[in-house]
């Protein structure tokens, strides 16, 4: 008899594999997922629910979201033909191991976005993760060497990394890319807002480059799910093969439209939201058992004797943050996102109870 937990046909790479590892928690400040402390701007949402009750929701949407394509290559100074849009960058991780990964080689570092390793362990791809420096900067000689003694596949090249919130200099990440030949480089810049960083003429300088973007977080779009990838006509082509018809709905069409109309809100949130990480930061700089990581994305490292016992601290407070510690290099550290004023105000007052 068939175990339920075990059904019979499915693949030993999927049985093998964790779910992805997040439960939701139910706590008055939400500080766990990266995500936007600020919801989409009220205005925006009337004239976005305008435009969607306007459109026929008994009709397909674009194909492959021409029309908000080509909206975001004019944002973002592109080719419209290579532009990729899928319900959230998580997606383009998934069809980047597909095209690239399966029988071949996944490289990271380690550690890492937990979605590129997910994604390659389900679809049975060669994984190969190469530590980060102390540090946390990219181990620039150890990727070159992995880059020569691994069949080529997909590279995954984070700026800011996650979940550390590392940038790295310039000079590092393009003598890694271009160490690349024969690879997909992918260079994952879904925090690039906040570190001020932008790889778009590392991307346009090699056919085998993209650049992963998204609207979760900056743009406070999180629960309307869309990233993008923008890269060469000749990658976009193939990548846009493994993207399913009609991915982008009618709805979230519309929202998206109304957002790229109107991105003025996006750097003054930003600018805000680095303010207050800087303030937090510094806030606890001398805190006399956790110790703040410098970060450059919308999230800080803790890094404390006991992350349980902190974990366990702020939730007792009101406060959810995202456990890190059983990755390695993060020995005893929580994942902290920048909140509203009051809410890392909130934060500031619960770290100092804890001694």
């Amino acid at each position: 008899m068939t175990n339920p937990a075990e059904p019979a046909g499915v693949r030993p790479a999927v049985r093998s594999v964790p779910a992805y590892p997040f439960t939701p928690i139910d706590a008055p400040i939400k500080l766990d997922q990266n995500e936007s402390a600020y919801d989409f701007p009220a205005d925006l949402k009337v004239v976005a629910t305008g435009r969607m009750l306007a459109r026929p929701w008994n009709r397909y949407p674009d194909l492959h979201a021409d029309t908000l394509k080509e909206r975001v290559a004019a944002f973002e100074g592109w080719d419209p033909a290579g532009v990729v849009l899928t319900p959230g960058s998580n997606v383009l991780i998934k069809l980047l191991t597909e095209l690239a990964g399966i029988g071949q080689t996944v490289l990271t570092v380690s550690p890492t976005f937990s979605v590129y390793t997910l994604e390659a362990r389900l679809l049975d791809a060669r994984l190969v993760q190469v530590p980060l420096n102390p540090d946390f900067s990219l181990p620039v000689g150890a990727l070159k060497a992995a880059l020569r003694e691994n069949r080529p596949g997909v590279l995954y090249v984070t700026q800011p990394h996650a979940p550390t919130g590392f940038v790295d200099a310039e000079a590092a990440v393009r003598e890694v890319v271009e160490a690349a030949e024969g690879w997909v480089v992918v260079l994952d810049e879904a925090y690039h807002q906040f570190s001020g960083t932008d790889y778009r003429n590392l991307v346009r300088a090699g056919e085998n480059r993209l650049s992963l973007r998204t609207f979760s977080k900056a743009w406070g779009l999180a629960g309307v799910r869309l990233g993008y990838a923008l890269g060469s006509i000749a990658l976009a082509t193939q990548l846009q093969k493994l993207v399913p018809a009609f991915n982008v709905g009618t709805l979230a069409q519309a929202a998206l439209e109304v957002a790229l109309e109107n991105p003025g809100y996006v750097a003054e949130r930003a600018a805000e939201v680095v303010r207050e990480r800087e303030r937090v930061i510094a806030a606890l700089a001398d805190h006399p058992v956790w110790t703040v990581h410098p970060s450059r994305a919308n999230f800080y490292l803790i890094r404390t004797p006991d992350a349980e016992a902190a974990y366990r601290h702020l939730l007792s407070r009101g406060i959810v943050v995202r456990r890190q510690d059983r990755l390695p290099m993060l020995e005893g550290c929580l994942r902290v996102a920048v909140g509203t004023p009051a809410e890392n105000d909130a934060l500031i007052a619960a770290a100092r109870e804890f001694r």
